[in-house]
């Protein structure tokens, strides 16, 4: 199938939202490959060590564009020809690559997980490894990079209007899952033809929480594999990978989230087996992961891991 290549440019990029009215940069078909390369940070962001290497396409973004609402730069978006409403896209994650050779961390007075502990504002930049595939903190740690794009989405609904790039919703968007990685695939609702697909918001490294307010933040390439289910009607995004299936939810209260990922688990469980929704129910408190995604985005995220091999034993197919 046909490969495509998006670089981030003034004009391929929108800095901190999702509309359903921005046109595509590129057109292509289901089935075709694309890789989308992206650039992080704003000038403030942007590391000042002469040993770090800066994008003059990042230095073009910054001189043409400015952030609003939200301060996330996406690499899109692509329409995927004849996806409709109702649909979903299938977007299986080949391979995720380190762009660039730094990143940064932030600390903000009054966000992250603890809002009113730290009163100074704090930048941290990272030296990225890409061949080595490792990061080198401030402080001399070294760390394994595992790159994942914290944004995937598809455009909101056009009633929605404009959105933050911050707040992450049906449509994806800033989910920050570090399971989303090479190897894995998301599944996105469609809410606009030809879908809208954004992405960005390039991490080298997370931890699940990314409690201080952000990951590693850099650049990065992925390539992906866009797919089109006809007729979805899905109402929240979920995952899976080698080893699992994820489900998600979001909300402004942790616990409210928590309970929605596991109502939509146990309706995947009972969809894909014999099993009654009280045994689903028993079989996610005995075998299933339910993990914090982020709690810095307004709304939470929680995400639940549902081993496949249990799945496979009672699956409705079998």
């Amino acid at each position: 199938m046909p490969h495509h290549d998006v670089f981030p440019t003034p004009d391929t990029v929108h800095w901190g939202y999702l509309d359903a009215r921005r046109r595509p940069v590129i057109e292509i078909d289901p089935g075709d490959t694309v890789t989308i390369h992206s650039v992080s940070g704003s000038p403030a962001e942007a590391s000042r060590n002469p040993a770090h290497s800066i994008r003059p396409e990042l230095q073009a973004i910054h001189e043409a564009l400015a952030p609003s609402p939200g301060p996330h730069i996406l690499t899109g978006p692509i329409h995927i020809r004849g996806a409709k409403p109702g649909d979903a896209l299938r977007v299986e994650i080949l391979d995720v690559r380190l762009r660039d050779d730094w990143g940064f961390n932030i600390i903000r007075p009054g966000k992250g997980a603890l809002p009113r502990d730290f009163t100074q504002d704090e930048t941290l930049h990272l030296s990225i490894g890409r061949e080595a595939g490792t990061i080198v903190t401030p402080w001399g740690m070294v760390m394994p990079a595992r790159p994942f794009f914290g944004i995937m989405a598809t455009a909101p609904k056009p009633e929605d209007g404009c959105l933050t790039s911050i707040i992450p919703g049906y449509f994806g968007g800033n989910m920050d899952n570090r399971e989303l990685t090479a190897g894995s695939i998301i599944y996105l609702p469609v809410s606009v033809e030809g879908a809208l697909f954004s992405a960005g918001d390039g991490h080298a490294s997370q931890g699940d929480g990314e409690v201080c307010l952000t990951a590693v933040e850099t650049g990065l390439s992925g390539t992906f594999k866009i797919d089109v289910i006809r007729g979805a009607e899905l109402a929240m995004p979920y995952a899976e990978t080698a080893s699992h299936l994820i489900t998600m939810a979001f909300d402004e209260d942790l616990q409210e989230a928590m309970r929605e990922a596991l109502r939509f688990a146990i309706g995947m469980i009972v969809e894909r087996t014999h099993l009654t929704s009280v045994q689903a129910y028993s079989l996610c408190s005995m075998a299933a992961d339910v993990r914090i995604t982020q709690v810095v985005n307004v709304k939470k995220g929680v995400h639940i891991m549902i081993p496949k091999a249990l799945i496979a034993q009672s699956a409705r197919d079998a």
